[in-house]
């Protein structure tokens, strides 16, 4: 599924939604367009001297400091009204098209809105939203009271975000007929042991929470979901923050919490996890992955399972988060399984972010090639940090990413090594001055980075560290997940042709952000706090001139991965700010790598078509690629089942096939299997070309001159 942004923002450590959307005065005769007057009952909405205030300072501050000068007008407020609706029905379940037509007359009046302050469309749309919602919710409530047929041949599209509106209420009654009945085969099959009365009753409170919490919010909530939908219409990394958020922020920049260490969202009523944290409690454990849904939370050994799908993600939050050193239980749904497979239950202790946990770490990989044995030095970088608060107190061995790397390299030079690989998969940036200061530990001398701000004044970072640590072999391990300072240490790294590239196309986030304390730019005499606004400012660019943006840093030789990049990386972002390049500074680098790489890459390519555990990879992936193009799924409770056996039983063949070909028992079943730690493919395979390079002849490296894009 197409990856829109939601109303959605990132924040300590998890992604905190923004309760808010569009409300537009939706009264269209002839159309099933709920009474606003009934919604109203719900709950008053109305604007405040705050909203106004807030309103006009965000749109100035817009006009004036965002990276692109973004007008405010009938161009923007298309782009911000479809940017509200899709993060309040991005899977299109509650709006009808004849709302959806209705709300369309505001296409070019929410940039007004914004200028003035008033907020009354805003709080139409979102009566309407709010009708909808318990409109259908008591349809599904009547649906639970009567046991469905699940021997029915039927199925269900999930995935609607590309489907046109449903048309009428009846159409919407069919869809959500299908939705409801495929939440109580999921509940069956997640657990053969339940019920249908168990599952309806799981299912009738989740609903009910859903309605709960959308009736709950109010108008500042209302109001600071559209001001961050506005902020996420300039671009994905842009947002405003409320004076609760803002504080959520604060507590997280200090690292006075405990949770379990993973940014999470909120993608069609389940949590998701974005990605694990270095160096908490999720990372140390190692289960929870990227693309992961938490379905269900327990606190405790023996605490009862709460289902929290259709639950808002801040309320989640405070669910994960407790008390240092205590346990919670996580309910599990892997991002590459269908509804009701695979599911399993996680144990985490909660407890800070721990720095040294964060740290780099090195190992020695031994490689045979005909009859002689190469000793290749591995670092792993799950981030670039700095212990600020040492070195604030003149700590001279404050802890940080360049520090540490370089101590590393000086333990794995006395063990004796043929070359390096520096491992920044995961690793979704940090400090850019420890990017730089890395950089420099590879390099002999010169610029790393240009950095252009708004008015289009360019700065040009160097490397800071005088000398060049290591001269030897060197590979970059990347994927789709490494991003900002990653992107500019694997970006130097290439530009200068002091090592190799290898493994996906990262993630491209090449843009630089600043926040706005919005209570400075207010009259002295305001007694509300207003929150904050984060802006992009400014764009990162290669010493050869073209931007790490969008585009990221494509690999020299590129490896496959079970990450989908069409899913995943600032690409796949409607609103994300282009590719583009300025001129090159000056820098030496060194002589070009092309025919190595191309021999390099012929060498993989054959060694590869012969390990077992690479061609085993390639098989995990096409049988998930297959799973990411369903888009409806079957209501048959057997059809199921059966359809989940024999993905089982595939997969306990491929395994059993790639054993053999190892010299390994055989694994009897697919409990067994889900229990097996898989091999790390890629590192292996970055190992294995770091020994092809240590093996060539005349690789010398010659400085020249270069300007070269």
């Amino acid at each position: 599924m197409h990856r829109k942004r939601k109303l959605i923002r990132k924040l300590n450590g998890v992604l905190l939604v923004a309760s808010a959307v569009l409300t537009l005065a939706l009264a269209t005769p002839g159309h099933a367009v709920p009474d606003e007057s009934v919604a109203a009952s719900t709950a008053q909405l109305e604007s405040n001297q705050r909203h106004y205030q807030v309103a006009r300072l965000v749109t100035k501050l817009s006009e004036r400091a965002h990276y692109t000068k973004t007008r405010i007008d009938n161009e923007l407020s298309i782009a911000l009204l479809k940017n509200y609706i899709e993060g309040l029905d991005n899977n299109r379940s509650f709006f009808l098209a004849p709302d959806i037509n209705a709300v369309n007359r505001y296409r070019y009046s929410l940039d007004n809105s914004l200028r003035s302050g008033d907020m009354d469309p805003v709080f139409s749309i979102f009566r309407i939203y709010r009708e909808r919602v318990k409109q259908h919710f008591d349809f599904a409530f009547e649906l639970l009271k009567v046991e469905p047929d699940l021997t029915i041949d039927e199925t269900f599209v999930f995935d609607r975000s590309e489907m046109p509106w449903a048309a009428s209420e009846l159409e919407m009654q069919d869809v959500w007929r299908k939705r409801v009945k495929n939440d109580l085969l999921t509940l069956l099959l997640a657990d053969p042991d339940k019920t249908w009365e168990k599952a309806s009753e799981t299912l009738r409170k989740r609903y009910e929470r859903y309605i709960k919490r959308v009736d709950a919010l109010d108008s500042d909530d209302v109001f600071e979901g559209f001001m961050d939908a506005f902020a996420g219409t300039l671009d994905p990394h842009s947002n405003y923050m409320s004076p609760r958020q803002s504080e959520e922020y604060r507590i997280h920049m200090s690292l006075s919490y405990q949770g379990i260490g993973a940014s999470l969202q909120l993608e069609d009523d389940m949590v998701t996890v974005l990605n694990v944290i270095p160096g908490g409690p999720a990372a140390i454990d190692g289960r929870l992955k990227a693309t992961d849904h938490i379905i269900g939370i327990a606190q405790g050994a023996n605490g009862e399972m709460v289902d929290v799908i259709g639950w808002m993600l801040d309320d989640v939050v405070q669910l994960i988060r407790g008390p240092a050193e205590t346990i919670v239980m996580l309910q599990i749904r892997p991002g590459d399984s269908l509804p009701g497979e695979n599911e399993y239950t996680l144990d985490l202790t909660r407890n800070k972010i721990k720095l040294e946990e964060q740290a780099a770490q090195s190992e020695v990989l031994e490689i045979s090639r005909d009859g002689q044995n190469y000793r290749v030095g591995v670092i792993s970088v799950p981030s670039f940090y700095q212990d600020f608060d040492a070195r604030g107190r003149g700590e001279v061995n404050y802890t940080s990413t360049s520090r540490d790397v370089e101590r590393l390299l000086g333990e794995l030079k006395e063990k004796g090594i043929n070359g390096l690989v520096i491992d920044l998969r995961g690793n979704g940036g940090g400090h850019l001055t420890e990017a730089t200061a890395l950089s420099g530990l590879f390099i002999r001398n010169g610029p790393v980075v240009q950095l252009r701000d708004t008015t289009g004044k360019i700065d040009v970072l160097e490397d800071p560290i005088p000398s060049q640590i290591y001269d030897g072999p060197l590979v970059v391990l990347v994927n789709r997940f490494s991003a900002s300072a990653s992107e500019i240490f694997a970006a130097a790294i290439q530009d200068y042709n002091r090592g190799i590239v290898i493994g996906q196309q990262t993630f491209g986030k090449g843009t630089v952000q600043n926040l706005y304390v919005l209570d400075q730019y207010a009259p002295r005499s305001n007694s509300d706090a207003l929150g904050q606004l984060t802006l992009t400012i400014g764009k990162y660019y290669r010493v050869t001139g073209g931007s790490t943006q969008n585009r990221g840093v494509i690999p020299d030789i590129e490896l496959p991965s079970l990450v989908d990049t069409s899913q995943f990386g600032e690409n796949t972002k409607p609103r994300a700010l282009p590719w583009d390049q300025i001129n090159p500074t000056r820098y030496r680098a060194l002589s070009k790598l092309d025919m190595q790489v191309s021999e390099l890459t012929r060498s993989q390519i054959q060694r590869s078509a012969m390990d077992p555990n690479f061609q085993y990879l390639l098989q995990d992936i096409e049988s998930i690629e297959e799973l990411r193009k369903q888009k409806a799924i079957s209501l048959n409770l057997e059809t199921r089942k059966l359809e989940q056996e024999e993905r089982h039983d595939e997969r306990l063949v491929r395994e059993n096939n790639r054993r053999q070909e190892l010299g390994l028992e055989p694994l009897e079943s697919f409990d067994t299997l889900k229990d097996e730690e898989p091999p790390d493919v890629l590192l292996n395979q970055a190992a294995e070309i770091l020994t092809d390079m240590a093996t060539l002849s005349g690789a010398g490296q010659t400085p020249v001159l270069s300007r070269a894009q």
